[in-house]
């Protein structure tokens, strides 16, 4: 289980650290908020844990970006502040689940597992199979009716947001957070949005799932109707 924690607390990550490779997670350390939304951005992590009070990018600054980029990302933030707001703002960037300093390391391993759990849970897993595609998000493929899809890196990450989001709109701010820290296939305007949009579209034919725009907001992927 790849882990990113977020800490500019040297003794506490040591800490963390070695006691969260001791329970069998692979742990990617980053000290500031700017390496945290790097890290998340650019590779795959099964679960975050993400310290709020990061130096350079805040921790709510990068859970907002992350989360509109990997909305399915389990993230558990932490911080020294207990009050009431700061609960609630970390919950409403996007945090899964929250842990106030000081804490007992068992908690934080037992919260970890359950939003595992939850985030594999048969609606949620890795390798999804809807109509006739499948999705392997672990091993990067997708196959319709077991015929390999070819997909771009920007095809393939769109495709994996709109999975993600199924039957809920996701924006056009939304595809280009995902695409930000990707510069291999040109611009990332609204006009490129549409012609990945028209791309996968195409490679989708077949599938029984079908992209919708859905006007002033976005695109809705959704199983198509049987006529």
């Amino acid at each position: 289980m790849n882990l990113l924690l977020a800490e500019d607390d040297a003794i506490l990550s040591d800490a963390l650290t070695a006691q969260l490779r001791q329970a069998g997670f692979q742990v990617e350390l980053a000290d500031n908020g700017a390496v945290a939304e790097y890290l998340l951005l650019r590779h795959h992590f099964d679960i975050a844990v993400l310290d709020l009070g990061l130096p350079l990018v805040d921790g709510l600054t990068v859970l907002k970006r992350v989360r509109a980029a990997k909305p399915a990302l389990p993230v558990l933030v932490l911080t020294a502040l207990d009050g009431l707001d700061q609960r609630v703002a970390g919950l409403n960037a996007g945090a899964d689940d929250y842990l106030a300093k000081p804490f007992d390391f068992p908690e934080l391993e037992a919260r970890l597992h359950a939003l595992l759990r939850r985030a594999r849970s048969p609606t949620a897993a890795s390798a999804q199979d809807m109509a006739r595609l499948t999705f392997d998000r672990d091993a990067r493929r997708a196959s319709i009716g077991g015929e390999p899809v070819e997909l771009s890196p920007r095809e393939w990450m769109l495709l994996d947001l709109l999975l993600s989001q199924r039957d809920k709109v996701v924006t056009k701010d939304q595809i280009a957070q995902t695409w930000a820290v990707d510069r291999s296939e040109g611009g990332s305007g609204p006009g490129s949005v549409e012609v990945y949009i028209h791309r996968l579209r195409r490679k989708l034919e077949s599938s029984g799932l079908s992209i919708r725009t859905v006007r002033g907001l976005g695109y809705l992927l959704e199983a198509e109707v049987a006529p």
